[in-house]
């Protein structure tokens, strides 16, 4: 003779007990939710940090593309993904970044220049006469030419700083504000010095992801994050309140893809010296 419960009524029981854990399971789910609903409160909280991942985490991974799912604060990344485009030339991460911008905030609009350096003396042989085949489009090319430093200086050309000649390659924060507003948008530059606070460096740029039609790019030192290589130039994509890390949208994916950055590896990495003061990173507004 068979001891215990009927198999109907274990059964029964075994269903009731997975329901009751499911629904557990689901009510600590929208626990976490709830509590990455409101970016303020979760870029202001003193705990962040301390849950932070101490790694960065690659987009491309099941992880990163978790992380982007639950994130409230990725106004900016839809858009920024549509026109992103790598850098083709290693010193050019910021004219990069700002023509990705620029092409985000003017979208298909009448000013939106063509880059006739691109077009080859055959290219149009056999087109009707008049015919423009370039795509209106800011281009890393077209975008310098509209800030104070030269070509050349980007790539090297010999400058005085200091009272010393140096070769000041690629972009200061300053340098790549001042080529920005050269270019028609409305910016903010933040230089993120001993004296600034990682609490508000967190809640001004995790704000910024968290509102269209504003957006965020970061000045910041490689070797400070993890990777190989100095100076860097990127935007913003979005801020994961769980895991208080914000996706870089890596503008020079042979060197290193799109990565979450804990925002304290983040700050750290933006507080590094470059040659007058340092890093940091700059708010865009739009035109």
């Amino acid at each position: 003779m068979t001891m215990g419960r009927p198999p109907q009524t274990m059964e029964s029981a075994v269903s009731r007990i997975r329901t009751l854990a499911s629904a557990a399971l689901l009510s600590v789910a929208a626990l976490l939710s709830a509590c990455a609903t409101d970016v303020a409160t979760n870029a202001a909280a003193t705990s962040a940090s301390a849950n932070a991942s101490p790694a960065l985490v690659l987009f491309a991974s099941d992880e990163g593309v978790a992380r982007l799912a639950r994130s409230r604060a990725k106004a900016d990344f839809a858009a920024l993904a549509n026109q992103f485009e790598a850098q083709y030339n290693s010193a050019f991460c910021g004219p990069t970044s700002a023509a990705i911008v620029l092409n985000t905030v003017n979208g298909r609009g009448a000013d939106v220049p063509r880059d006739h350096t691109r077009l080859r003396k055959d290219d149009v042989q056999f087109m009707p006469p008049g015919a423009d085949p370039i795509v209106p489009r800011f281009t890393q090319d077209l975008v310098i030419d509209k800030g104070s430093k030269t070509r050349a200086q980007v790539l090297g050309e010999p400058v005085t700083v200091g009272g010393k000649e140096v070769r000041d390659f690629g972009y200061q924060l300053r340098q790549f504000d001042a080529m920005l507003r050269g270019n028609g948008l409305v910016t903010r530059a933040v230089v993120v010095d001993d004296s600034l606070p990682e609490q508000s460096i967190r809640a001004d740029m995790a704000g910024n992801l968290a509102r269209s039609g504003d957006y965020v790019i970061v000045n910041y030192r490689r070797e400070a994050v993890g990777q190989k290589g100095g100076g860097h130039i990127s935007p913003l994509g979005a801020y994961d309140a769980a895991s208080d890390s914000f996706l870089v949208l890596d503008v020079n994916p042979a060197a290193a893809g799109w990565a979450w950055i804990p925002t304290a590896t983040l700050v750290k990495a933006m507080r590094t010296f470059d040659t007058v003061e340092n890093r940091g990173y700059v708010v865009v507004n739009g035109p």
